[in-house]
């Protein structure tokens, strides 16, 4: 017998003698595609013990506050004849009671990869931070600036929310504003020929592998470079999310925030020694002789009638008062308090807005009361006139798309087959499911520790067929192509062979949680026949041509560089136009050209946008249109035609595995049985006695086509 030791928060659990404890793990079971890497032990009993009473905080008395949290998982570790075996957490199930005494703890060890639900619970994209991405203005000289910049982890490619795009040299109209239909053909200068599109038309897009790093950031986790790479995976690092939370245009001023200016020009103008000055930062130093903090009070004239904000931070950070889009003279205090105005603290002022300030119009007020005798009050006012602009910040927080991080990172999982584990040091190792088995080489054989009383060889096929798809299939484009093809834009519904078995389930359904959207390559409409121009885009709308919202949209970003101009408007200066050659075009492919790269996101062979009218093209032969590494190609086809094969075999055995074997096992390991080797499907191991339970798959070896 093996001695078995349990620590929750460091402390050692009493455990009974007799008690059986089973580890279970797998790695993209089989019977559950979407599974990736966990391990957990079945429910087993801890008897209530003083020690045991006291980790778990006598948890049967309800009537102890502050107690046992069990709503939370504890951090726990496993231990084989006093040498570490598994980090995880301990999950608390209930108390059985005799004799209305308690008796016996009922809890589960889960490994540390399950953790990652637990430490994201429901927490949305949105309350991830950007801070050192990010800080991008949302206006016409920014937007056709940033349009131009290439690659960056904040991109704006040519997709719009509302008005189609056209390309037409012969077309020479005045520009209409309530117009749907944009031509961008930069026709002669203005204002004889007004063509474009306005620049609010376009919105930000995030790269996925600063969503990613974002993550480990706000919660302090460390993935592996294996998969989430930015310098080796360009599959992934190019891929970026349309920031599109709502239909249409971005709102102000909820979506899009005042920028703020610091005041600096603040002149002490009364002075009862409670306060000082420097470059605009009050410091409030109150003596400790009967005078209290009372106010600080901001009084505000303003010149001219536009909207403006005022915020006023504590000690450069804590906004403790704020005025929103307000007009005119306004007054903003700030009591004392923990939440407001203290002693030994420091506080600016910013405003933000299109507006202007004269010299003293802008006065300060630092207040202490006295709890005998007069108060003491601080003035200040600013000394030189004060202005702002009326720039915009581009709000992420606002949009990007509504979605929790943990399905976002799901949706990765299932797009790309991933699978993941903790490793020594913490990190959570992610892989392919293929490049996983590739990195082990070792391989056990079992024979000498196999129980020959009982092994069974079943039918591994456990579906009929496989459909991958995405949720999000609503735009324009995407809904024309499933009503002429009877099929999903980019999905498939997979069997071997086209058979369809006569499996013991339905059809199983791997569905990302994204929008997959179909793009449009520009022709120009005013040569005869129309001829291609370098402009791929997307057009968000439904099947009424309505702005449409979706699940977040993916796409690669494709940088063009002294390509077909086109034409940017602005919405405020009638005729203030932006020629521009050089944009991000959103793609389905990694690359428009097929001699460079056929990589893409769809799971089905589909045409390439970008070349699908392209007569040379049709000349080049098989598949020269055609997306062909697709996601079930890279990630997936190894894997399920395994499943499917006609010799595959799921074969349970047991063997009693001695501890120098089953401590170095992995999942990604082979084991051996006479001359035959299996992939582990799952494995089941009493941690006391070394009794495995083994779910193998026999291994095929497939040439690729």
């Amino acid at each position: 017998m093996r001695r078995l030791q349990l620590y929750i928060d460091g402390q050692r659990v009493d455990l009974f003698k007799d008690e059986s404890v089973s580890l279970t793990q797998t790695i993209k079971n089989v019977k559950d595609l979407k599974k990736v890497f966990t391990e957990f032990t079945q429910t087993f009993s801890v008897p209530a013990s003083s020690v045991n009473n006291k980790i778990f905080q006598h948890y049967y008395n309800f009537d102890i506050s502050g107690g046992f949290d069990a709503r939370k998982k504890a951090v726990a570790r496993l231990e084989l004849n006093d040498l570490p075996f598994k980090d995880g957490k301990i999950a608390l199930l209930g108390v059985e009671l005799k004799n209305n005494l308690a008796h016996t703890y009922k809890i589960t060890f889960f490994g540390n990869t399950v953790d990652l639900k637990d430490i994201l619970g429901d927490e949305q994209l949105s309350s991830l931070s950007f801070s050192n991405y990010f800080d991008r203005l949302y206006d016409f000289s920014t937007i056709t600036s940033v349009m131009q910049d290439g690659l960056t982890p904040f991109i704006v490619p040519l997709i719009t929310h509302t008005n189609r795009l056209i390309y037409n040299s012969g077309s020479h109209t005045t520009f209409d504003p309530e117009a749907t239909i944009n031509n961008i053909y930069p026709h002669s200068t203005p204002p004889s020929a007004i063509n474009g599109v306005y620049w609010n038309e376009f919105k930000y897009a995030v790269r996925l592998q600063n969503i990613i790093e974002a993550i480990q950031t706000k919660y302090g986790i460390t993935f592996s470079d294996d998969f989430f790479n930015d310098n080796t995976n360009e599959q992934f690092s190019t891929l970026y999310m349309w920031l599109h939370r709502k239909s249409g245009s971005v709102e102000r001023p909820t979506q899009v925030d005042f920028v703020f200016t610091r005041l600096t020009d603040l002149v002490q103008t009364q002075s009862q020694g409670i306060s000082s000055v420097t470059n605009g930062i009050i410091t409030v130093t109150i003596p400790n002789n009967g005078l209290q903090p009372a106010f600080l009070i901001v009084d505000l004239v303003q010149v001219s009638a536009n909207p403006y904000s005022v915020q006023v931070l504590r000690n450069g950070g804590t906004v403790v008062g704020e005025l929103n889009s307000v007009t005119g003279n306004d007054t903003l205090t700030i009591p004392a308090g923990t939440d407001g105005f203290q002693n030994n603290s420091t506080y600016t002022i910013q405003i933000g807005g299109n507006v202007t300030f004269n010299a003293n119009n802008i006065v300060v007020s630092v207040t202490a009361n006295a709890t005998s005798g007069a108060n003491a009050v601080d003035i200040y006012k600013n000394s030189l006139q004060f202005g702002t602009n009326q720039s915009k910040e581009f709000n992420i927080v606002e949009q990007i798309p509504k979605m929790k991080i943990i399905d976002f990172l799901s949706g990765l999982f299932n797009m790309f087959n991933l699978t993941a584990y903790v490793d020594d040091v913490g990190t959570i190792v992610v892989r392919t499911l293929d490049s996983y088995y590739a990195a082990s080489t070792q391989v056990y054989n079992i024979d000498k520790y196999l129980d020959t009383t009982k092994s069974t060889s079943d039918v591994a096929l456990p579906f009929s067929r496989i459909n991958f798809s995405y949720k999000g299939l609503g735009t324009l484009l995407a809904k024309q192509f499933e009503q002429l093809t009877n099929s999903g834009w980019g999905s498939l519904s997979y069997t071997l062979d086209g058979d369809i078995f006569d499996a013991p389930s339905e059809p199983y359904k791997i569905e990302l949680p994204f929008e997959h959207m179909q793009f449009e390559r520009l022709y120009d409409a005013g040569n005869s026949p129309p001829t291609s121009t370098d402009v791929q885009w997307g057009y968000s709308v439904n099947e009424n041509q309505q702005s449409y919202i979706g699940e977040p949209l993916l796409f690669y970003g494709i940088s063009i560089t002294n390509g077909t101009s086109i034409r940017i408007r602005d919405t405020v200066i009638t005729n203030n136009v932006v020629d521009i050659d050089d944009y991000i075009i959103p793609s389905n492919s990694f690359s428009i050209a097929p001699s460079t790269s056929r990589v893409n996101i769809h799971f089905q062979n589909e045409l390439n946008e970008y070349l699908a009218n392209e007569p040379d093209g049709l000349v080049a032969g098989d598949n020269a249109l055609g997306f062909t590494d697709t996601l079930f190609q890279t990630e997936y086809r190894e894997y399920i035609q395994d499943v499917f094969n006609v010799r595959r075999r799921l074969l349970k055995v047991t063997a009693y595995l001695p501890m120098k074997v089953y401590y170095n096992l992995q999942l990604n390991d082979l084991i051996e049985l006479g001359q035959d080797r299996y992939k582990i499907n799952s494995m089941k191991t009493d941690l006391t006695t070394g009794k495995t339970e083994f779910e193998l798959l026999n291994t095929i070896l497939w040439l690729r086509i």
